[in-house]
């Protein structure tokens, strides 16, 4: 049932407030589509005359004015509601929670009739109506009240940006079940994120299987506006379809510049598909390479393809929460015209189910199809790893292995006393610099492959990085988003390869038409 009174007092509202930022000072006139949306979260109700949407889910791309439209709805529940609301503005720091309060906070300044009922602390990021009690107030996944809360209205912006699910499951599971019409918006953008696992793409997943029918859930309302498969990205129409704001707090020639550094650039266009068409897409943007390389370089050779072939080595070993990484590199030869890597990983049986579990990692089924090997206890028991060392040995032709300083020591004396030669790779910029970049120009001229492997693959994309002032750069553990020991014990590879002098042999051996 529709109640369009309903609905037209917070459209009302809203065009009585004054737009922030590039548009200050005028008033707010709402575009078609955010009447849309404001209608049927507000005016779609009950048969006992309440709101029917619990939760309003709202993904569009940037700048179409997702944050200006709800400040001003949450001005509206801080001006309008019954006494003693509790308002609440979500995000995953506190930089990003702080915009919707901040476009409120101008909205404010800009009214004199607001002014005189809503008190701005500003210090406490929180705004209080004086006569009512009720309050808006700036939360974020860095620090925020975990109990005790009890929302009348949840606004949270960019949840595919939160680090994890706590501020999440803390804001919409139970909080605000005394009140009478509680409501949580989400306002989001597509997000960066391959492996699917975040709250955010959780959250997306949901929402696109309630739209299309899939799962039922009256409560939820979903407007998603993205780009579907097959689209063109480079038809105009699509992009006016996506950007319902487009020619207002977009420019068409913004987009048209945009779109053709993306015909010259594969970043380019993984960042246009991303921020202006929303594309959940695997960019990993702040990490070292773009998973789309590694997919790209998959081989199809096999394991017993490779028997009897030089290889090199690289090992990093765990701690108690890492996995331990072994990859073994080879040279090309007769048989394949690139250098040619393999995986080996082991993590510690005990919790990993729990961190299965937490992280929303498949360790399990990895280790069930062979991609990953479990041991006893609450550590990596090296012996396995050491096992498979001696047999990688015998069954190829092993070179030289390297590894990380840590833990190695034992391992490494005992891998020596079987004739297996061992070199330490310090993890310094200096040392992992020059095998990095070599790895990277390796891949990215299709010189390197590698099997397909899909903890390789997640390591491969968890990487960060650090840079000098002389553009060195190491991987960072510290600082990538989870396990990258498989990425660190392959650069680790390369650099054995390096130091052993190893000379480039794939254009020899393609000028010669050896191929696989």
């Amino acid at each position: 049932m529709v109640d369009k009174s309903r609905a037209d007092e917070v459209i009302e509202f809203c065009e009585c407030c004054y737009l922030t930022g590039d548009f200050y000072g005028q008033r707010m006139k709402l575009f078609d589509w955010q009447i849309e949306v404001i209608t049927e979260v507000y005016g779609t109700i009950e048969d006992d005359g309440l709101r029917k949407y619990k939760l309003a889910y709202l993904e569009i791309p940037k700048k179409n004015g997702k944050t200006e439209v709800v400040g001003t709805i949450g001005l509206y529940h801080l001006t309008c509601d019954a006494p003693g609301g509790e308002i609440y503005c979500c995000a995953a720091d506190r930089l990003q929670a702080s915009k919707i309060y901040q476009a409120a906070v101008s909205k404010i300044k800009q009214s004199k009739s607001l002014s005189k009922v809503l008190k701005i602390v500003d210090s406490l990021k929180k705004i209080i109506n004086l006569q009512t009690r009720t309050f808006m107030q700036v939360l974020s996944a860095e620090a925020y009240t975990k109990h005790g809360l009890n929302p009348s209205v949840v606004l949270f912006d960019e949840l595919h940006a939160q680090p994890n699910r706590e501020l999440w499951d803390v804001m919409t599971f139970g909080s605000g079940s005394a009140r009478k019409e509680p409501l949580t918006w989400v306002i989001t953008t597509a997000g960066d994120d391959p492996d699917k696992r975040t709250i955010g793409y959780e959250i997306h997943d949901k929402a696109c299987k309630i739209r299309d029918g899939e799962m039922i859930n009256d409560t939820w309302f979903v407007k998603i506006f993205g780009i579907t498969d097959g689209d063109d990205i480079y038809d105009e129409s699509i992009w006016y379809k996506v950007n319902p704001s487009l020619g207002h707090t977009i420019s068409i020639k913004t987009l048209r510049e945009e779109a053709e550094d993306a015909k010259q650039s594969e970043s380019s266009e993984k960042l246009f598909r991303w921020l202006r068409l929303n594309q959940w897409i695997a960019l990993k943007a702040t990490g070292w390479l773009p998973l789309s390389l590694f997919d790209k370089t998959v081989t199809d050779l096999k394991r017993e393809d490779l028997k009897g072939e030089r290889c090199f080595a690289g090992l990093d070993l765990s701690s108690t929460t890492d996995l331990t990484a072994l990859v073994l590199l080879f040279p090309p030869s007769y048989n394949h015209a690139e250098y040619i890597t393999i995986f080996e990983a082991w993590i510690p049986a005990e919790k990993m189910k729990e961190r299965e579990k937490r992280d929303k990692v498949p360790f399990s089924s990895w280790v069930k199809n062979g991609f990953l090997h479990a041991t006893d206890g609450e550590v990596v028991d090296y012996t396995h790893v050491e096992e498979r060392i001696k047999t990688a040995d015998e069954e190829f032709d092993l070179v030289m292995l390297g590894a990380d300083p840590y833990n190695f020591e034992m391992l490494g004396q005992r891998l020596n006393d079987s004739s297996i030669e061992t070199m330490v790779i310090p993890q310094t910029m200096v040392s992992l610099s020059p095998p990095m970049k070599e790895f990277e120009i390796m891949l990215k001229t299709g010189k390197m492959k590698h099997e397909n492997n899909p903890v390789a693959r997640w390591c491969f994309g968890n990487v960060r990085i650090a840079v000098d002032g002389n553009e060195n750069i190491k991987p960072m553990k510290n600082k990538s988003i989870d396990r990258i020991d498989l990425t660190v014990a392959w650069i680790n590879a390369v650099a054995v390869m390096i130091n052993c002098g190893e000379q480039d042999m794939s254009d020899y051996v393609l000028s010669n038409n050896w191929s696989l």
